[in-house]
Protein backbone atom coordinates (compact mmCIF):
# COMPACT_ATOMS: atom_id res chain seq x y z
CA UNK A 1 0.00 0.00 0.00
CA UNK A 2 1.17 3.48 -0.74
CA UNK A 3 2.28 5.93 2.34
CA UNK A 4 -0.22 7.94 1.55
CA UNK A 5 -4.08 7.77 1.12
CA UNK A 6 -6.04 7.83 -1.53
CA UNK A 7 -9.35 9.26 -0.09
CA UNK A 8 -9.26 12.12 2.92
CA UNK A 9 -13.56 12.07 4.21
CA UNK A 10 -13.54 14.86 7.13
CA UNK A 11 -16.69 15.38 9.00
CA UNK A 12 -18.80 14.79 5.73
CA UNK A 13 -22.76 15.80 6.96
CA UNK A 14 -26.13 15.61 4.25
CA UNK A 15 -29.11 16.79 5.76
CA UNK A 16 -32.89 17.75 4.27
CA UNK A 17 -34.42 19.64 6.39
CA UNK A 18 -34.82 18.41 9.76
CA UNK A 19 -33.64 14.97 8.52
CA UNK A 20 -30.11 13.88 8.63
CA UNK A 21 -28.61 12.00 5.44
CA UNK A 22 -25.24 11.69 7.11
CA UNK A 23 -23.86 13.14 10.12
CA UNK A 24 -20.13 14.07 10.79
CA UNK A 25 -18.31 10.99 9.15
CA UNK A 26 -14.37 10.93 8.53
CA UNK A 27 -12.28 8.28 7.53
CA UNK A 28 -9.01 7.75 4.86
CA UNK A 29 -9.36 5.34 2.32
CA UNK A 30 -6.03 3.32 1.28
CA UNK A 31 -4.87 2.09 -2.47
CA UNK A 32 -6.08 -1.09 -2.96
CA UNK A 33 -8.16 -0.93 0.38
CA UNK A 34 -11.95 -1.91 0.16
CA UNK A 35 -14.17 -0.08 2.53
CA UNK A 36 -17.95 -1.67 3.20
CA UNK A 37 -20.29 0.42 4.88
CA UNK A 38 -23.47 -1.38 6.06
CA UNK A 39 -26.36 -0.98 7.90
CA UNK A 40 -30.25 -1.08 7.58
CA UNK A 41 -32.22 0.89 4.71
CA UNK A 42 -32.32 4.25 6.02
CA UNK A 43 -29.05 4.21 7.87
CA UNK A 44 -27.83 6.90 5.51
CA UNK A 45 -25.10 4.70 3.71
CA UNK A 46 -26.73 5.60 0.30
CA UNK A 47 -26.51 8.99 1.10
CA UNK A 48 -22.55 9.09 2.46
CA UNK A 49 -22.03 7.02 -1.23
CA UNK A 50 -23.37 9.70 -3.04
CA UNK A 51 -21.71 12.48 -1.42
CA UNK A 52 -18.01 10.35 -1.59
CA UNK A 53 -18.52 10.31 -5.15
CA UNK A 54 -20.18 14.12 -5.74
CA UNK A 55 -23.57 12.93 -7.20
CA UNK A 56 -24.67 14.89 -3.81
CA UNK A 57 -23.35 17.86 -2.54
CA UNK A 58 -22.44 17.28 1.63
CA UNK A 59 -24.52 20.51 3.68
CA UNK A 60 -20.66 20.18 5.22
CA UNK A 61 -17.36 18.87 5.52
CA UNK A 62 -14.60 17.97 2.89
CA UNK A 63 -13.49 14.89 0.81
CA UNK A 64 -10.15 15.60 -0.64
CA UNK A 65 -8.45 12.67 -3.03
CA UNK A 66 -5.23 12.33 -4.52
CA UNK A 67 -4.63 12.62 -8.27
CA UNK A 68 -2.31 10.51 -10.42
CA UNK A 69 0.24 13.31 -10.28
CA UNK A 70 0.40 13.26 -6.02
CA UNK A 71 -1.36 16.35 -5.42
CA UNK A 72 -4.79 16.71 -3.41
CA UNK A 73 -7.80 18.35 -4.77
CA UNK A 74 -11.36 19.02 -3.09
CA UNK A 75 -13.94 17.14 -4.68
CA UNK A 76 -16.34 20.00 -3.94
CA UNK A 77 -13.92 22.53 -5.02
CA UNK A 78 -13.60 20.95 -8.47
CA UNK A 79 -15.37 22.42 -11.80
CA UNK A 80 -18.43 20.10 -13.23
CA UNK A 81 -16.54 19.23 -15.77
CA UNK A 82 -13.66 17.82 -13.54
CA UNK A 83 -15.35 16.23 -11.65
CA UNK A 84 -17.05 14.39 -14.91
CA UNK A 85 -13.37 13.79 -16.04
CA UNK A 86 -12.75 11.51 -12.81
CA UNK A 87 -15.75 9.51 -13.04
CA UNK A 88 -14.95 8.71 -17.08
CA UNK A 89 -11.25 7.87 -16.12
CA UNK A 90 -9.86 7.40 -12.45
CA UNK A 91 -13.17 6.73 -10.88
CA UNK A 92 -16.26 3.90 -11.45
CA UNK A 93 -19.66 3.70 -10.09
CA UNK A 94 -21.59 -0.10 -9.90
CA UNK A 95 -24.97 0.54 -9.64
CA UNK A 96 -27.47 -1.74 -7.74
CA UNK A 97 -29.58 -2.13 -10.86
CA UNK A 98 -27.52 -2.48 -13.90
CA UNK A 99 -29.83 -0.08 -16.13
CA UNK A 100 -28.60 2.74 -14.07
CA UNK A 101 -25.19 2.12 -15.56
CA UNK A 102 -25.77 1.33 -18.31
CA UNK A 103 -26.93 1.96 -21.78
CA UNK A 104 -29.81 -0.58 -22.74
CA UNK A 105 -30.27 0.03 -26.49
CA UNK A 106 -26.70 -0.08 -27.49
CA UNK A 107 -24.36 -3.15 -27.73
CA UNK A 108 -22.52 -5.02 -24.82
CA UNK A 109 -19.05 -3.97 -26.90
CA UNK A 110 -20.27 -0.10 -27.42
CA UNK A 111 -21.04 -0.25 -23.74
CA UNK A 112 -17.45 -0.91 -23.07
CA UNK A 113 -16.26 1.05 -25.47
CA UNK A 114 -18.16 4.47 -24.66
CA UNK A 115 -15.75 4.76 -21.63
CA UNK A 116 -12.51 4.58 -23.44
CA UNK A 117 -13.92 6.93 -26.31
CA UNK A 118 -15.00 9.31 -23.38
CA UNK A 119 -10.61 9.33 -22.26
CA UNK A 120 -9.84 9.88 -26.15
CA UNK A 121 -9.66 6.46 -27.77
CA UNK A 122 -10.85 6.64 -31.36
CA UNK A 123 -9.22 3.60 -33.19
CA UNK A 124 -12.29 1.18 -33.64
CA UNK A 125 -10.09 -1.86 -34.11
CA UNK A 126 -8.26 -1.36 -30.14
CA UNK A 127 -12.03 -0.14 -28.62
CA UNK A 128 -13.66 -3.32 -30.07
CA UNK A 129 -10.47 -5.81 -28.95
CA UNK A 130 -10.49 -4.15 -25.65
CA UNK A 131 -14.19 -4.69 -25.05
CA UNK A 132 -14.43 -8.05 -26.20
CA UNK A 133 -11.51 -8.97 -23.81
CA UNK A 134 -12.99 -7.18 -20.99
CA UNK A 135 -16.16 -9.36 -21.40
CA UNK A 136 -14.24 -12.27 -21.39
CA UNK A 137 -12.77 -11.29 -18.01
CA UNK A 138 -16.38 -10.74 -16.95
CA UNK A 139 -17.40 -14.38 -17.77
CA UNK A 140 -19.63 -13.19 -21.16
CA UNK A 141 -19.15 -15.05 -24.31
CA UNK A 142 -17.36 -13.31 -26.80
CA UNK A 143 -20.25 -13.75 -29.37
CA UNK A 144 -22.56 -11.56 -27.27
CA UNK A 145 -20.68 -8.17 -28.11
CA UNK A 146 -23.20 -7.16 -29.95
CA UNK A 147 -25.94 -8.08 -27.92
CA UNK A 148 -27.81 -5.49 -26.21
CA UNK A 149 -27.97 -5.67 -22.50
CA UNK A 150 -31.93 -6.01 -22.84
CA UNK A 151 -31.15 -8.83 -23.94
CA UNK A 152 -28.80 -10.53 -20.92
CA UNK A 153 -29.83 -11.81 -17.53
CA UNK A 154 -29.74 -9.71 -14.19
CA UNK A 155 -26.67 -10.94 -13.39
CA UNK A 156 -24.85 -10.77 -17.07
CA UNK A 157 -26.30 -7.04 -17.07
CA UNK A 158 -24.48 -6.55 -13.50
CA UNK A 159 -20.82 -8.40 -15.20
CA UNK A 160 -21.08 -5.74 -17.97
CA UNK A 161 -21.83 -2.89 -15.66
CA UNK A 162 -18.24 -3.93 -14.15
CA UNK A 163 -16.57 -4.41 -17.05
CA UNK A 164 -17.82 -0.41 -18.36
CA UNK A 165 -16.41 0.41 -14.90
CA UNK A 166 -13.05 -1.03 -14.69
CA UNK A 167 -11.90 -0.73 -18.91
CA UNK A 168 -10.02 2.67 -18.64
CA UNK A 169 -8.39 1.37 -15.45
CA UNK A 170 -10.24 3.38 -12.45
CA UNK A 171 -8.35 3.75 -8.97
CA UNK A 172 -11.14 4.09 -6.62
CA UNK A 173 -14.70 2.20 -7.32
CA UNK A 174 -17.79 3.23 -5.46
CA UNK A 175 -20.30 0.33 -5.55
CA UNK A 176 -24.23 0.56 -4.46
CA UNK A 177 -25.15 -3.21 -3.12
CA UNK A 178 -23.95 -4.61 -5.80
CA UNK A 179 -25.64 -8.15 -5.69
CA UNK A 180 -28.68 -6.82 -4.53
CA UNK A 181 -31.75 -8.14 -6.42
CA UNK A 182 -29.73 -11.48 -7.81
CA UNK A 183 -30.51 -15.02 -7.03
CA UNK A 184 -28.18 -16.59 -4.55
CA UNK A 185 -26.19 -18.82 -6.69
CA UNK A 186 -25.43 -15.56 -9.40
CA UNK A 187 -24.72 -13.12 -6.44
CA UNK A 188 -22.03 -15.84 -5.04
CA UNK A 189 -20.73 -16.28 -8.58
CA UNK A 190 -20.29 -12.20 -9.18
CA UNK A 191 -18.71 -11.70 -5.53
CA UNK A 192 -16.05 -14.23 -6.50
CA UNK A 193 -15.33 -12.44 -9.92
CA UNK A 194 -15.36 -8.79 -7.95
CA UNK A 195 -12.96 -10.33 -5.52
CA UNK A 196 -10.79 -10.96 -7.93
CA UNK A 197 -11.29 -8.19 -10.45
CA UNK A 198 -9.98 -5.92 -6.93
CA UNK A 199 -7.55 -8.16 -6.08
CA UNK A 200 -5.82 -8.49 -9.09
CA UNK A 201 -6.13 -4.49 -10.49
CA UNK A 202 -4.99 -3.05 -6.83
CA UNK A 203 -8.12 -1.56 -6.76
CA UNK A 204 -9.74 0.75 -3.96
CA UNK A 205 -13.69 0.59 -3.74
CA UNK A 206 -16.51 1.40 -0.79
CA UNK A 207 -18.58 -0.98 -0.92
CA UNK A 208 -22.54 -0.16 0.53
CA UNK A 209 -24.65 -3.12 1.28
CA UNK A 210 -26.42 -4.31 4.12
CA UNK A 211 -25.29 -7.67 3.37
CA UNK A 212 -22.72 -8.74 5.98
CA UNK A 213 -21.45 -11.56 3.78
CA UNK A 214 -20.73 -9.31 0.93
CA UNK A 215 -19.19 -7.27 3.31
CA UNK A 216 -16.70 -10.16 4.99
CA UNK A 217 -16.18 -11.35 0.96
CA UNK A 218 -15.08 -8.45 -0.43
CA UNK A 219 -13.77 -5.82 2.70
CA UNK A 220 -10.91 -5.30 4.83
CA UNK A 221 -12.62 -2.82 6.87
CA UNK A 222 -16.15 -2.19 8.05
CA UNK A 223 -18.24 1.14 9.04
CA UNK A 224 -21.62 0.36 10.67
CA UNK A 225 -24.27 3.07 10.51
CA UNK A 226 -27.25 3.75 11.74
CA UNK A 227 -29.70 6.80 11.83
CA UNK A 228 -27.02 8.70 9.78
CA UNK A 229 -24.00 8.26 12.23
CA UNK A 230 -21.19 5.76 11.83
CA UNK A 231 -21.28 3.97 15.25
CA UNK A 232 -18.31 1.40 14.57
CA UNK A 233 -15.44 0.84 12.82
CA UNK A 234 -12.53 -1.14 12.26
CA UNK A 235 -10.94 -4.69 10.51
CA UNK A 236 -14.13 -6.38 9.25
CA UNK A 237 -13.36 -9.77 10.60
CA UNK A 238 -12.83 -8.19 14.05
CA UNK A 239 -16.13 -5.82 13.78
CA UNK A 240 -18.00 -9.18 12.62
CA UNK A 241 -16.49 -11.39 15.02
CA UNK A 242 -16.05 -9.38 18.02
CA UNK A 243 -18.74 -6.39 17.62
CA UNK A 244 -18.66 -3.63 20.41
CA UNK A 245 -21.65 -1.28 19.76
CA UNK A 246 -25.00 -2.92 20.90
CA UNK A 247 -26.66 -2.08 17.67
CA UNK A 248 -23.78 -4.33 15.38
CA UNK A 249 -24.15 -6.94 17.82
CA UNK A 250 -27.81 -7.04 17.03
CA UNK A 251 -27.07 -6.49 13.17
CA UNK A 252 -24.66 -9.55 13.55
CA UNK A 253 -26.58 -11.62 15.78
CA UNK A 254 -29.94 -11.59 13.36
CA UNK A 255 -28.13 -13.31 10.68
CA UNK A 256 -26.48 -15.90 12.44
CA UNK A 257 -29.88 -16.78 13.71
CA UNK A 258 -31.59 -16.63 10.36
Amino acid sequence: MSDDPLLRVSSVSKSYGQRVGCADVSFDLWPGEVLAVVGESGSGKTTLLNCLSTRLMPSAGSVDYRMRDGSWRDLYRMSEAERRLLMRTDWGFVHQNPADGLRMTVSAGANVGERLMAIGDRHYGNIRAAATDWLGRVEIAEDRVDDEPRAFSGGMRQRLQIARNLVTGPRLVFMDEPTGGLDVSVQARLLDLLRGLVADLGLAAIVVTHDLAVARLLSQRMMVMKDGRVIETGLTDRVLDDPRAPYTQLLVSSILQV
